[in-house]
């Protein structure tokens, strides 16, 4: 397939800005796979579509204030974007700048803090933060990285409502939108259900928003991000298929650990970078059902939904999506393919 056959047109009145007062008070699209039938309910049904066999497995990372503000000591205006924390004082990055800052550059951040260019890999700079940790940095300057179609600037309610209520594992600079229409009431909901949960991490990166740029799927080169799959989520995966029930991916980063720890056929405890490209023909081993929200025209997560449940029934559910003028994006609706 071509990146084109990806394309939808989307009004940009439907892209949400802002999030819902309530978390769980988004719409929810449920598409069958095996039928392609569609209905529209509301988010706070998701627990009526579950049943004790099935187990949820979450991704439990935590997204950092990964945005920093700052200038050239020639006066130029820099916007810096950390990709991966490598240590405490160095990370990777994209910079935003009128022209790319050489190694050896001094960077001036807000309240007198700098950081120095060391280099360059690709279309990454490698940083070292000068005298002082980075997460501490972040804390006191970093803003919540949230996704470019968002146009408007972050502020305070973007700290807790970009971030889902059980993020633990601090390195995402991109939210697992899935997760975010679960709040602490619905999580003791699927507990007093006895619908088991499990967790996997995975570390989004700004990649996520990347557009694919090569019309030749095969030519597309995905980017790295990082996964962790313990045994536990491995035991508890295998015992909910022991006894006939679903592993219910809550969002693409959730089918994308578990998939990549799944590369023998089988799931396995590991971790590490995961480069997996799914596309249409992808044979999935440990995901059943998902639950997604409506991704970027032309984006690989696009066309790891596609793979999941056919792209003619996905592409017929994105017009209706659109027709029924559903909430797109980090921020927007949810979608349940089961």
């Amino acid at each position: 397939m071509k990146k084109s056959d990806f394309n939808y047109l989307l009004p940009d009145a439907l892209i949400a800005q802002k999030p819902l007062a309530e978390r769980d008070s988004s719409r929810l699209l449920c598409m069958d796979r095996d039928t392609g039938v569609i209905t529209d309910r509301c988010f706070t049904d998701f627990i009526s579509l579950l049943n004790e066999r099935d187990l949820l497995v979450f991704n439990d990372t935590k997204v950092i204030p990964a945005r920093l503000y700052g200038k050239k000591q020639s006066g130029g205006r820099i916007e810096i974007l950390i990709e991966r924390i490598l240590d405490d004082q160095h990370a990777t990055a994209h910079i935003k700048a009128s022209k790319a800052p050489k190694p050896g550059t001094i960077i001036e951040l807000d309240e007198g803090y700098q950081c120095e260019v060391l280099g360059r890999e690709d279309d990454l700079f490698r940083l070292v933060f000068i005298d002082i940790k980075i997460l501490d940095l972040l804390d006191k300057i970093g803003h919540i990285p949230l996704p470019p179609y968002i146009t408007r600037a972050d502020d305070e309610s973007d700290l807790t409502r970009y971030q889902t209520v059980f993020a633990k594992q601090l390195g995402a600079v991109a939210a697992p939108t899935a997760g975010l229409h679960f709040d602490l009431a619905l999580m003791d909901k699927i507990k007093a259900l006895k619908v088991s949960t499990a967790f996997v991490t995975l570390h989004v990166g700004s990649g996520t928003f990347q557009p694919v740029r090569v019309e030749n799927l095969a030519e597309h080169v995905m980017h790295k991000e990082y996964y962790a799959v313990t045994q536990a989520t491995v035991d508890a995966v295998n015992a909910a298929k022991a006894r006939g029930g679903r592993v219910i991916a809550i969002g693409t980063t959730a089918v994308r650990a578990l998939e990549s720890a799944s590369k023998t056929g089988q799931l396995v405890a590991g971790f590490g970078d995961t480069n997996l490209f799914i596309t249409p023909g992808y044979t999935f081993k440990s995901v059943d059902a998902l639950l997604t929200n409506f991704h970027l025209p032309e984006s690989t997560l696009l066309m790891l939904v596609s793979a999941f449940a056919g792209y003619q029934p996905i592409m017929a559910a994105y017009r209706h999506a659109i027709e029924q003028s559903y909430r797109f994006f980090s921020y927007g609706d949810a979608m349940f393919l089961s």
